[in-house]
């Protein structure tokens, strides 16, 4: 029983096949959807909008970015409210700061300060806001039910000296951060722009006129925001209502670009500017914003950078929003489709990864594609000003790895239970120490060990069982890698080698393990090529026994006879080990000792020797006895005694003969050489002529040039203008086949008749790839043999006589030996017949190539 191993693999696919690649694909499948799925939820159903605001903060704290020096903060700050007194102050204090700051000659004025109740001294505000482009604010109110919103404006006389009127509100993200403001908001009735983007259009238009504009572009706000005029400070539009003004865009929302020096910004005092403590230069040509900034009038807001400057006051927020619409900083977010689809990329490319890369390069794939995510959406929002934010892609990837990995490691689990189960389940071939345990308690990784445990140890008693059976087997084995050098040798080879005093045959190569063997011959099945490989072997000895030349390995597979020192004799061979892809791996070298059938070949020889004398000197000599006696004039035997006696021994005497010849055919070498099957048919037709004469049975051979009747007389003329039809055969054992088919045409055919032989060449496709062969065809106008008959002609003492035809003598050993020469020429024989239609024999015999006709022929010569 042969046992063919299983390569064990952990991959489930290498078992399932087709099955596992179904199960494989729709899980891949199953598991992109649910990425998909997560990348929705964040992208567009704003699932991920916290973890989207904690990675906008951090990377905002990360850039700093410079200030524009143009903007200048008038802080009513804690010193302030110490030295002017409790808030809220006289305005003929704000005016007489109006009126300080006016001297300087400032761009603008932006008072973030709310006078939205009558004072008697508002008319003396009046004027000093005049003084200056001045904006005010107003406060918008949050939507009612029905959409509407109540505007709060400053007291007429200031909201008609001011430059502008624009709304201080900021969005206030659901975490409580300020982080983006809109440019216009309002109500279906009316649209108010952001305070800032009043100043920025001045400037834009040109209006104002800074010191020093360094900007990389200016955003103005859309032409509805251009009726707003230093005059009436508010805008009234006809335009859409605020749902529909958030989904056309029309309230330009954008991120403030915050940063670590967002309170960075030239700052005074309230105090020192109204006392006049603070030169002119610093405020000459600027824009001044004017806002609170002490700790007891709480207003302050937190920030993406709270956590390092803490909560911003508001008049801090301005300058931020003014100094992004001065610089074109703005940061636009992605539309949420935009950010789904390219939240997608990522994902399709790790899923594109889990089928072809190994789980630690997936990982590696994995944590490269969050990083480039990341690092993708930092260049987009510091270089184009778009926020895209990486946390869709990331949570996509995040999610569907380990959820990949640990659908891959339960079934990678299952198919090595099952794998190990199935080992455990299976009968053991080899003896087992009895009640091993074959189920385990315990968790599942506890039960798989155990299970791993027992295979390996089954598979180092399998490894122990091979080195026990070949040093089990008598006869020297040596195993070597691919090179030819010696890996293994079992315990005969050993001892062989040291009853030889070689060295030990391990670490060495084969050549010069073997290389002290004499070579005998070859084994080759192929009678045709037996002589051509003995020459070559013998020629390259002993360079046939390094396993690494294959031109040597089919004549080493067929093995060699060889001698040691001690004149044994051993037959040697090489069979290649292979692996499961059956790629060669090393070779296998035996030595099988056959000098007891050598021994054994000669004793079969002597006995047929003798077997032959003892049975024929006895009946030659009863035939001489019956020719003396024949001889007398006064015979003593009667005569017809002696004719039966002369006939049994004759009988005897050719069974004899039959019986050894076809002995010798079937075990004796065959001494090979280069004959013409036409001089072996002329030699045959010439041994047949005699009983064909008596039959009044002529012969005749047909070659390619022609036909001729075959006498004794002209044979040897005849034979030198027919073809050769040369082959490599064993002239006596072939001569004597051919005279066995022309014996047995003469014995059944009818006198009178003809006998036809012709010689052939012919092309076989079924043989050798198309080899030139042979063919021989003797027909004769005989009785013929049933089609029944036919199939048993080639056996030993089968013979064919009906009652319509004459007794002939014989033992039925001449087809058999026939179809044994033939065979072991490396040829066919087959017949054709039909009772009445006479009988044809054909030979089909292995050609000689033309080199070696032409050398036969000249040697012959």
């Amino acid at each position: 029983m042969s046992i063919t191993p299983t390569r064990l693999s952990l991959d489930p696919r290498a078992r399932l096949g087709r099955r596992a690649g179904r199960r494989f694909l729709i899980e891949w499948v199953a598991i992109g959807c649910l990425g998909i799925v997560v990348i929705l939820l964040s992208s567009l159903g704003r699932l991920s909008a916290s973890v989207d605001h904690l990675v906008y903060d951090r990377f905002l704290s990360l850039h700093a970015q410079p200030v524009l020096p143009d903007i200048v903060v008038v802080e009513i700050d804690n010193a302030s409210v110490a030295q002017l007194g409790r808030w809220p102050w006289p305005r003929s204090v704000h005016a007489r700061l109006l009126e300080q700051i006016a001297k300087a000659k400032p761009a603008a004025v932006i008072y973030d300060v709310l006078f939205t109740e009558a004072n008697p001294e508002d008319a003396a505000l009046a004027r000093a806001i005049a003084l200056s482009p001045t904006y005010l604010p107003v406060l918008l109110t949050a939507p009612d039910s029905a959409g509407r919103r109540s505007v709060v404006e400053p007291v007429a006389p200031l909201a008609q000296a001011a430059a502008g009127l624009g709304h201080i509100n900021f969005e206030v993200d659901s975490d409580g951060i300020v982080r983006s403001v809109a440019q216009f908001e309002g109500d279906a009735q009316s649209r108010w722009p952001q305070l800032m983007v009043l100043a920025a259009q001045a400037v834009e238009r040109g209006t104002l006129h800074l010191n020093d504009v360094r900007r990389d572009g200016v955003v103005a706000g859309s032409g509805a925001a251009d009726g707003a005029t230093g005059e009436s400070g508010a805008t009234t539009t006809s335009g859409a209502t605020p749902a529909q003004n958030e989904d056309s865009g029309d309230e330009g929302r954008f991120l403030i670009p915050f940063g670590p020096n967002a309170q960075s910004y030239t700052k005074l005092s309230f105090a020192k500017v109204l006392s006049g403590d603070v030169p002119a230069d610093q405020l000459r040509g600027r824009i001044v914003l004017i806002g609170v900034t002490a700790s007891g009038l709480y207003d302050r807001f937190a920030t993406p950078v709270s956590g390092e400057l803490g909560p911003l006051p508001g008049v801090y927020i301005h300058a931020n929003v003014l100094d992004t619409l001065l610089t074109g900083r703005q940061i636009e977010p992605a539309e949420p489709w935009v950010l789904c689809a390219v939240s997608l990329v990522p994902l399709g490319a790790l899923l594109a990864g889990f089928l072809v890369l190994s789980p630690r390069r997936s990982m590696l794939l994995t944590g490269a594609l969050c990083a480039l995510a990341a690092a993708g959406s930092a260049a987009l929002l510091f270089g184009a000003r778009l926020w895209m934010s990486p946390v869709p892609a990331i949570v996509g990837a995040v999610v569907v790895y380990p959820i990949w990995n640990w659908r891959r490691l339960e079934m990678t689990m299952a198919y090595l239970r099952g794998e190990l189960q199935r080992l455990a389940d299976e009968p053991h071939l080899l003896p087992e120490t009895p009640s091993r345990g074959r189920e385990f308690g315990g968790d599942v990784l506890e039960q798989h060990m155990a299970l791993m445990a027992q295979a390996a140890q089954r598979v180092q008693d399998m490894k122990r069982f091979v080195w026990d059976s070949l040093d089990s087997i008598p006869e020297p084995i040596l195993v070597s890698d691919v090179r030819g050098v010696v890996l293994i040798a079992n315990h005969a080879a050993k001892a062989h080698f040291a009853r030889l005093n070689a060295p030990a045959p391990e670490g060495r190569s084969m050549q010069a393990v073997l290389g002290g063997l004499t070579l005998v011959k070859t084994i080759d099945r192929d009678a045709a090529t037996d002589g051509d490989n003995n020459l070559f072997a013998h020629a390259q000895w002993p360079a046939l026994l390094d396993p690494a030349r294959r031109e040597f390995a089919g004549l080493m597979a067929q093995g060699v006879e060889v001698r040691d020192a001690s004149e044994c004799d051993y037959l040697l061979r090489y069979a290649n080990c292979t692996n499961e892809q059956g790629e060669t791996t090393g070779w296998i070298a035996g030595l099988v000792d056959v000098s007891a059938l050598h021994a054994a070949e000669r004793q079969r020889e002597d006995a047929l020797r003798l077997l032959s004398h003892d049975m024929r000197s006895p009946q030659a000599s009863i035939l001489a006895l019956v020719e003396i006696e024949r001889a007398r004039d006064e015979p003593v035997l009667a005569r017809g005694l002696l004719e039966r006696i002369e006939r049994y021994a004759q009988r005897a005497l050719t069974l004899a003969d039959d019986f050894v010849q076809l002995a010798r055919a079937e075990s004796q070498a065959y001494v090979l050489e280069p004959v013409s099957l036409t001089e072996l048919l002329i030699d045959a037709s010439d041994e047949v002529w005699p009983q064909a004469h008596a039959k009044r049975i002529t012969l005749q051979t047909v070659t390619g040039e022609g036909t001729q009747a075959q006498t004794q007389a002209d044979a040897d003329a005849d034979a030198d203008t027919e073809e050769g039809h040369w082959i490599c055969a064993d002239r006596s054992l072939m001569t004597r086949a051919l005279v066995n088919i022309l014996n047995n045409a003469v014995k059944y055919s009818p006198p009178d008749t003809r006998i036809t032989c012709s010689l052939a060449s012919l092309e076989s496709t079924s043989v050798r790839g198309g080899a030139r062969r042979v063919s021989c065809t003797i027909r004769d106008e005989g009785y013929g043999i049933p089609m029944e008959q036919q199939a048993g002609l080639f056996e030993r003492f089968r013979r064919f006589h009906e009652t319509e035809r004459p007794e002939v003598g014989g033992a039925g050993l001449g087809m058999a030996f026939v179809k044994t020469v033939v065979t072991r020429h490396g040829g066919d024989v087959a017949v054709v017949s039909a009772p009445g239609k006479g009988t044809a024999f054909t030979i089909e015999l292995p050609a000689l190539d033309d080199a070696q006709s032409e050398a036969s022929e000249l040697r012959r010569a």
